[in-house]
Order: C-alpha cells, then sequence, then structure tokens
C-alpha cells in the first residue's frame, strides 16, 4: 500500500509523524512524495489554536478531493485535532474515513493495511497517554539536522493552552531512550540535535533525572556539532543551565524562552509563575553570562482582561530589550481553558492590531541587528545545495524553519558542513555571506 503524510504543526508533531510513518514502512507499505501518487493520505493534524485548527480542516478537505476510482481510496485524520475533537471532524466531513488521537500507531497501521472506514474516533483518553517510546523512526537524509522529542504533555497548566488537554501530564522520556534515538540518527548523518518538548526545563522531573545530566551525555556523540534546545520556561530556566549553555559546549547559546507577557496582571492571569522583575533578571542573566547569547521569545496579545497600558508595557518592554527573535501570537479563546471562561475578552481586531504593532517594532529591531553583522564571520550549517552552486545555511543563532536564513557562496559545499562565513549583505530578515574558510 502506498501512502502520503501531510505534516501540520510543531516539530513535536512532525516526530510523531516520522514514527508513524516508521511504523508503516515497517509494514511493507511504501512512502510516496505526493498525495496523487498514494492509496492512502494521513493528515497529521495540529489542534493547538484556532487558526491552526483551521488550516488542519482546510487540508483535510483539500486531501480528500484526491479520492476516487484509481485514486486515493482513504484519508485519516491523525495527531492533535483527531484527539480533541475527532467524532466532530468525522461527522463534519463525510469524505473523511477515518480519526485516529494521539499514539494510536498499532491501530492506523491496521486501517491503512486494510482500507478500514470509521464512523468513531479511535483514541486514549490524554490522562491515560503514554509516550511512545523510541524503537524506530522515518528520518529524512535531505537535512543536516532532527528533531528529538525528550518528553509529551505538559504539567504547567498556563491558562490560555489547550495541550495539557490534548496530550495529557508531563512525560520525559528515559535518558536510554534518548540516547538510543540520537546515536540513530548521528548515524544518519545528522550534525544538528534539536531537542523538543512542552517544557525542556522541567525534563526529568518524574523519572528522577535532569536536563544537565542529558546534555552532558548527548555531548559525548562525536559526530554531533550543534545541540539546540527548545522551549524553556522562564520559571524553570536555572543559572547552571545558562552558565552551561554559554561556555563553549555542543549546547549552542540559543535561549528560545516563551515569555508570554511583561505585566505582572497579564502574566498572573495566565498563570506563568513568573512575574516582571524575574523575567527582566532572567534577561540579564542570560546577556552577562556571554556575549555570544541569542535570544528567541514569543508573546501574546490579546489576553481576556488585557487592557490598553497591559500592552503598552509590553511594547515598551519589547522595544527596551531588543530581542533578537521574536514572533507573536494573537490569543486563541480554546475550551476548556480557564481563559475561556474570564470575563473582558478583547476585541478581535484589537488584538491583531495589538500583534501587527509588536511584529513592526521587532522588524525594526532585527532589520538593525542584521545590518550590524556586515562584516563580521560567524559559523554557519549550510542546510541545502541551490541549482547555482550557492547554499542556504544558518548561523547557530537560528534554529531551521522558525528563524532566518544566509545565502552562502563558495566552492563545491556541502549540506551538513559548518564553515566560517564573512557577512557580506543583510536583506531584511535573512543575510547574505561568502565562505572564507572551512
Amino acid at each position: 500500500m502506498r501512502f502520503y503524510i501531510h505534516k501540520l504543526g510543531c516539530p513535536k508533531n512532525d516526530v510523531d509523524a516520522d514514527y508513524l510513518t516508521s511504523r508503516l514502512i515497517a509494514d511493507g507499505h511504501k512512502l510516496v512524495a505526493t498525495p496523487e501518487d498514494a492509496d492512502s493520505v494521513l493528515v497529521n493534524t495540529c489542534g493547538f489554536i484556532l487558526p491552526a485548527k483551521e488550516e488542519s480542516i482546510h487540508e483535510l478537505l483539500r486531501l480528500c478531493r484526491f479520492k476516487g476510482p484509481g485514486q486515493v481510496s482513504t484519508v485519516y485524520a491523525v495527531g492533535c485535532l483527531s484527539q480533541r475533537h475527532g467524532d466532530e471532524l468525522l461527522k463534519g466531513i463525510p469524505e473523511l474515513d477515518g480519526a485516529f488521537g494521539i499514539g494510536e500507531l498499532d491501530a492506523i497501521a491496521r486501517a491503512v493495511a486494510h482500507n478500514e472506514k470509521f464512523t468513531n474516533c479511535l483514541m486514549t483518553d490524554s490522562g491515560q497517554l503514554c509516550y511512545i517510546d523510541w524503537k524506530t523512526r522515518y528520518v529524512d537524509d535531505s537535512t543536516p539536522y532532527a528533531y528529538l522529542k525528550i518528553s509529551d504533555g505538559c504539567d504547567r497548566r498556563c491558562a490560555y493552552c489547550s495541550i495539557p488537554n490534548i496530550r495529557g501530564d508531563y512525560r520525559s522520556r528515559s535518558v536510554e531512550s534518548i540516547l538510543n534515538e540520537a546515536e540513530y540518527l548521528a548515524d544518519r548523518g545528522k550534525k544538528e540535535l534539536i531537542l523538543v518538548s512542552q517544557d525542556a526545563t522541567y525534563y526529568g522531573h518524574d523519572i528522577g533525572r535532569d536536563l544537565l545530566t542529558l546534555l552532558r551525555q548527548l555531548e559525548q556523540i562525536s559526530s554531533i556539532s550543534w545541540i539546540r534546545l527548545l522551549y524553556l520556561h522562564p520559571a524553570g530556566l536555572t543559572r547552571e543551565l545558562i552558565e552551561y549553555m554559554t561556555v563553549g559546549n555542543k549546547a549552542l547559546p540559543y535561549f528560545d524562552v516563551p515569555l508570554q507577557h511583561i505585566s505582572c496582571d497579564i502574566l498572573s492571569a495566565m498563570g506563568r509563575r513568573v512575574d516582571k522583575p524575574a523575567i527582566q533578571q532572567l534577561i540579564d542573566t542570560i546577556r552577562a553570562a556571554s556575549d555570544q547569547t541569542t535570544i528567541r521569545t514569543t508573546f501574546i496579545v490579546g489576553l481576556p482582561g488585557e487592557t490598553e497600558a497591559h500592552f503598552q508595557e509590553l511594547f515598551d518592554f519589547v522595544v527596551a530589550n531588543e530581542f533578537d527573535r521574536m514572533g507573536v501570537f494573537s490569543y486563541s479563546p480554546e475550551e476548556g481553558t480557564r481563559a475561556a471562561e474570564m470575563p473582558n475578552h478583547v476585541k478581535t481586531e484589537v488584538r491583531y492590531h495589538r500583534m501587527d504593532q509588536l511584529m513592526t517594532a521587532q522588524q525594526d529591531i532585527a532589520f538593525a541587528k542584521n545590518n550590524s553583522l556586515i562584516g563580521q564571520r560567524r559559523d554557519v550549517i549550510i542546510d541545502a545545495i541551490q541549482e547555482d552552486g550557492s547554499a542556504l545555511g544558518r548561523t547557530w543563532a537560528d534554529c531551521p524553519e522558525i528563524d532566518q536564513e544566509i545565502f552562502v557562496k563558495g566552492v563545491q559545499l556541502q549540506i551538513g558542513r559548518i564553515y566560517q562565513v564573512e557577512i557580506t549583505a543583510s536583506k531584511g530578515y535573512d543575510l547574505e555571506g561568502t565562505v572564507v574558510e572551512g
């Protein structure tokens, strides 16, 4: 049976799709690159916020149009949106042949093998979910990096977030399982490991381990050059971890810290367990630890109760701190969350206007920072070679698929190699450079 998987959502969701792909290949099915060539199409959905849900539904409807005699025979929804609204998807999209919650690999494999059709979602309650422990995984050989999931679920229970309802409580993977998968990825040529979870700082609390121990063991994999951490909760980011990430280890001094807001009123309403003075001290501590750090953050505007004064405080904070990388989300009311039941919801047009204001301010900051890099040299990993022989790469300060790229000129450049590159030009969010040495 030929199958096609359409990935949506975050890198954590992509890893789940890779596990599913490997499971289907192990059963003798063949992965194909386009839905036109498939017998069965699986859409790995995202259900985190309204725009993600809308995109998932749009893609399900689009891919169902490939069904027909001699064409696609079954289309299945899998992943987060199925876990959250699987039965509603089946009722609302009659062309859909099945919906499967998180971790239902065996059930999905049987369905693909037998062209099964379902009227109800097959899923395990989020409170009973166990982590999909690594056995084998599909690996895309075209990139020098790979996402490596170290945990699933979340215990933070932020007021706006639906993740605990979808994926359950925080569950750390064993160190042994993570190391085995990391070795496997290294053997497949990966040079950069990107550790993903809902909160990396919380890793190991439930199994008697800790993140620093894990990092030290991952460092021992000789062929891995860079280790990047994503999703560092500000309440859990310790001075010890900051020091470790800024003294020249393989763990990059790339601090992905979702702050979400700065007003103490809004932070308290969000349930973030951190206040403005603590956040400012954290930023100052990171920057004092080394002049070679990158701080990436995200903010949410328009939480119920956010006033113009709250937003202005956030705006002034962003301008004052000049973050290296920043994303902004408009608050999305999600059923089952505390924030959805709060009074004083902010109008949609106001939320989006505030988001635009923050992103416009950040654009000026980002462009100025890029201009300041012209003439400097940076280590750059090559992600892809273009037809003209030039290359697309990233500095250590940039995460793939999230941050900016650098267009690199050089001779016989190789994917996965790290080169010393002189920055020659700034093109908005992206850079241009020339290799000066290997």
